[in-house]
This record gives structure tokens, C-alpha cells and sequence, in this order.
């Protein structure tokens, strides 16, 4: 062979070669093209003009599947969700919609249940399946779990309201009965009339605490808030609960509540405290001790109010301490009807805290008692912090006024309400 057949023959080649590279190269940059992400939806030319953008503004899990059932695109959130995984539907349920759809062009809805990893709760979704032009069927996927978890607390709450009401209700019935039979003996008359005032009682106290709970339970920033002297609300609520206290010989002592001041709507704040000690009193054995103690607690955004109530009582299990907080639920159903308690205190409580943009948890071991903890923004904290937002930074020589005393801890002295700087 002469030098210019080789020459031939090798460019031939270089040729040939160059041309595999170009179609191995322009496969592999259409199946990336095709490979779907976890970013969010890409557009795509094999989807129709328009639905790209359509499918990222909805709030519903997005999926694309191709004839093969392969991913074309995916949303964060079918990700997050765990629908989809390697490029592939990971529900078969899903799977098998997405195939009938294909087949004869139907769009179908369904409700599952899909389990969690980890987690025993189930996830509770809607998918919806619809063709997408000839090749393609688009998956939307709702995730229904908190809706159903909000339905269920509506009902118990509407059950248990009934319940609640037809128990005194009924009581009342019975016993204005028996007064009417009674009529001609003094003495039943007078010892019916007693347990009518008991009901009575009773019906009030659940009537006050519904309306509570639906004034707060909407977790709104407060309307008219002002300082609220600690030591105030802390001698309330000891006062609301001294008779059962003293009826049942638990000492009630109370420290550290000396100037400190709360950002908040007083009436609120006493009611929440005074659940937490009347319910410290009536879970509390006889002959022990219930504190109540307050200490400022340093925090990024402000300093915060803790104010704590200890009990020496029965204590919570842990699977009873993840829901002390729920309505109308009540570790004791025995206790609470005998001291005539709702199940509605803690959760009053609990959206007391949130309104005044704080927390209350608990710390309970069995047979050792509970505590309740209180976290609230200080009435000082809460005037910088506002002026920090509203404002720039005051300049050097006026800054030591954020810093400024507390207000007089004389009970006859005006509480002035808290300064913002000009």
C-alpha cells in the first residue's frame, strides 16, 4: 500500500470515528435533556407550548409520564413527597391510573392512603390523572392530609361539645324532677337544689370556656395590648384556686415575680395562668406543694417572661403529654369529672401563648408531677423590638435609652406604657 492510501484510509477512519462520538455524543445530551430534576419543572420541548409553565404555578404535586411510564418532568414537591424516585412513579396505585388513562384517554380521580417512612401516621392524598396530548398523561397529586386531620379535630370538638352540654343539661332535667316530687320535704328540696347549683355551675364554666376558646383560638396578634404587672396575674390566678387549695391542704407559694412586665391583654393571661394552676390543684394529691415561679430569660429577638407552675401530682405519661394541649382531652376523665374539669383549659392556654407570640410546654414524669412553662415577650422587649422594626438604629448618645428601668413596682403607681423613641 503507497503512502497515500494510507493516508486515505486513516482519514477515512478519523471519519468514521468522529461520527460515532457525534451521535454517542448527541444521545447522552437528549437522555440529560430528558433525566428529570428535583428543582422544580423544567420546560421541555417535548411537552405542549404553555403547559410548562402552567404545571409551576399550581400547588399540587406535578408529575409527567412518558409511554414508557418514564418521568418527563417532576415538581420539588412529588419529590418531597416521595412519589417520585431514579426518573420512576414510585406508587403503583398511581402507576396503574396513569396506564388506564393512556389506554382509553379517560381522566380518573382517586383517594389513598400512602405510608410514611419511619412514620406511622399515612399520607393522605387525592391524585387526579388526565392525557397530555397524545404521548403524555399528567399526574396531580393534593396532599390532604392536614384537611383531614382539621376535620377530625372539628368533629370531636362538635361531639364532645354535645356531650359536655347534655351531661349537666340532663342533670339539671332530672333534678329539677326530683324537687318537683320532692315538694312536701324540706330537706330533699334543700339537698337538690344543691346538686342543681353544682350542675349549674358546672354549664357555666364550659359555656365561659367555649367563648374563651373562640376568642383566642385564632392565634391573632393582640389588639390593645399593654404591660401587664406579673405579680398581678400570678396573685390572680392563686386567688381563683385557693378554696380547692385549702380543701385539700396543698400549700401554693409563689417567688421571682417582683418587676417583670408582659406585652399582652391582662384578662387573657390570667385565665391562661389560672388554668395551669387550677389544674396543678386538682391533679395534685392532698397535703402538697404547687409553686409558681417567673424569671426574664435573655432571647435573640428580645428578652422573654418564663413563668412556671410546679406541681408534686400524679404526672403525664409521654403519650398522654403529646396531647395534654388537644381540646377537651384529659389524661384522668375520672379526676376531671369529679373536679368538674372541661379538657378545655390547656388548649385555652395553648393559644393564649401563641396570640402574645409565645409557648407554653410542659416537663412531666410519672409519679414525680408536671411542669407547665409559659414563655412570653417582656413588655420592654417588645416596645424595642418594635421600634428596631419600625425605625433605623438610634444614634450613640440616645442609645442607652432602650436600656431603661423597669417600670415601679409600687401597686398605687400608674404602669406608663412603654416608650418608643422618636
Amino acid at each position: 500500500m503507497d503512502v497515500n492510501a494510507a493516508v486515505a484510509a486513516a482519514a477515512a477512519l478519523a471519519g468514521l470515528l468522529t461520527g460515532v462520538f457525534a451521535v454517542l455524543a448527541f444521545r447522552w445530551s437528549e437522555r440529560e435533556q430528558r433525566r428529570p430534576t428535583r428543582s422544580s419543572l423544567h420546560t421541555d420541548a417535548i411537552l405542549p407550548p404553555g403547559v410548562d409553565t402552567v404545571l409551576s404555578v399550581l400547588r399540587s404535586s406535578a408529575v409527567v409520564l412518558d409511554e414508557s411510564d418514564s418521568v418527563v418532568k417532576a415538581s420539588s414537591a412529588a419529590y418531597a413527597l416521595g412519589l417520585v424516585r431514579g426518573g420512576k412513579l414510585t406508587v403503583e396505585a398511581m402507576l396503574k391510573m396513569a396506564r388506564d388513562t393512556r389506554r382509553d384517554g379517560e381522566i380518573r380521580q382517586v383517594e389513598l392512603d400512602l405510608p410514611r417512612r419511619g412514620r406511622g401516621e399515612a399520607l393522605a392524598v387525592s391524585a387526579r390523572v388526565a392525557p397530555l396530548g397524545s404521548r403524555l398523561v399528567l399526574l396531580l397529586v393534593e396532599d390532604l392530609t392536614e384537611a383531614r386531620r382539621i376535620e377530625a379535630v372539628r368533629r370531636d370538638f362538635v361531639a364532645n361539645v354535645s356531650h359536655e352540654l347534655k351531661t349537666p343539661v340532663g342533670a339539671l332535667s332530672l333534678l329539677a324532677e326530683a324537687v318537683m316530687d320532692a315538694s312536701d320535704d324540706p330537706e330533699a328540696v334543700f339537698r337538690f337544689a344543691g346538686r342543681m347549683q353544682i350542675e349549674a355551675a358546672r354549664l357555666t364554666s364550659l359555656v365561659q370556656e367555649l367563648i374563651d376558646l373562640s376568642r383566642v383560638q385564632n392565634d391573632d396578634p393582640l389588639d390593645g395590648a399593654e404591660p401587664v404587672r406579673v405579680d398581678k396575674v400570678v396573685a390572680e390566678a392563686i386567688d381563683r384556686s385557693r378554696q380547692p387549695a385549702s380543701a385539700k391542704n396543698i400549700t401554693m407559694v409563689s417567688g421571682g415575680t417582683d418587676d417583670l412586665y408582659i406585652w399582652g391583654h391582662r384578662g387573657q393571661l390570667a385565665a391562661a395562668l389560672g388554668n395551669l394552676v387550677e389544674n396543678a390543684v386538682n391533679y395534685s394529691p392532698a397535703r402538697t406543694r404547687v409553686g409558681i415561679s417567673a424569671r426574664r430569660v435573655p432571647a435573640p429577638g428580645g428578652n422573654l417572661i418564663e413563668i412556671a407552675v410546679t406541681d408534686q401530682g400524679i404526672g403525664i405519661s409521654e403519650k398522654d403529654r403529646e396531647r395534654v394541649f388537644e381540646r377537651f382531652y384529659r389524661v384522668d376523665p375520672a379526676r376531671s369529672r369529679a373536679t368538674g374539669g372541661t379538657g378545655l383549659g390547656l388548649a385555652i392556654v395553648k393559644h393564649v401563648a401563641a396570640s402574645h407570640g409565645g409557648e407554653v410546654t410542659v416537663w412531666s414524669s410519672e409519679g414525680q408531677g408536671s411542669t407547665f412553662t409559659l414563655r412570653l415577650p417582656e413588655a420592654g422587649s417588645v416596645s424595642r423590638r418594635a421600634r428596631t422594626e419600625s425605625e433605623s438604629p438610634p444614634e450613640p448618645d440616645r442609645a442607652h435609652r432602650a436600656d431603661r428601668p423597669h417600670p415601679p413596682t409600687d401597686p398605687h403607681t400608674e404602669i406608663p406604657a412603654p416608650e418608643v423613641l422618636p
